[in-house]
């Protein structure tokens, strides 16, 4: 065989060898560029989450007054939850209550009312019906506002709403000036709010 041939055959062999050798390894510089890659894209994702949490405090409405902390306290537990909103519930649910109270309609009641409410309103309407006198009627609602608002240990939502109205029985107009207390347990899936007191405010 010729010399020649076998020294050009073992030359080449070593050169290949030697590029292998350097082409074959990962160097250093790779998990550079690899983390040169990602970090734009987390990057792009902490923004994306920044953002939606910025949206979501710009959705929730603000909180102003004497129940500013108890109104946050339901929002964090029921986002949907606004002042405005509720404040319209509440005066809607007043006036229903009532019409169905003055009507005898406890049917309308029980839906409207916890429990408690409830049978007190029923004994007062068998009392009227009883003795023959005219239950006082709904004429208008002046004035609804949200006065106190709560969350206690058992994630039961509590709102106290100041209504000023006029009634008649009639012969007689009267104002009335009350506190309504509306619950509701926040982590259940129907969003009703029911009464659960009456007062009298001064």
């Amino acid at each position: 065989m010729n010399i020649d041939l076998i020294i050009l055959a073992a030359i080449a062999v070593f050169v290949i060898s030697r590029l292998y050798a350097v082409l074959g390894q990962k160097t250093g510089a790779e998990p550079r560029t690899r983390q040169l890659r990602e970090a734009p894209v987390r990057a792009a994702e902490q923004a994306d989450d920044t953002a939606a949490e910025q949206d979501q405090r710009k959705l929730r409405p603000a909180f102003t007054g004497p129940a500013a902390a108890g109104m946050e306290a339901i929002a964090s537990e029921d986002p949907s939850f606004s002042p405005d909103d509720f404040v319209r519930g509440a005066r809607k649910a007043y006036e229903l209550i009532v019409t169905a109270f003055a009507e005898g309609d406890r049917d309308a009641l029980r839906a409207l009312v916890d429990q408690d409410v409830f049978e007190v309103y029923s004994d007062a309407i068998a009392a009227h019906q009883r003795d023959g006198t005219e239950p006082m009627r709904l004429m208008r609602v002046r004035q609804a506002r949200i006065v106190e608002a709560s969350v206690d240990a058992n994630h039961m939502g509590r709102v106290l709403v100041s209504f000023e109205s006029d009634l008649s029985d009639g012969e007689n107009l009267r104002a009335a000036k009350e506190i309504w207390t509306f619950k509701r347990p926040l982590r259940s899936e129907d969003p009703n709010w029911l009464l659960d007191e009456v007062a009298t405010a001064s």
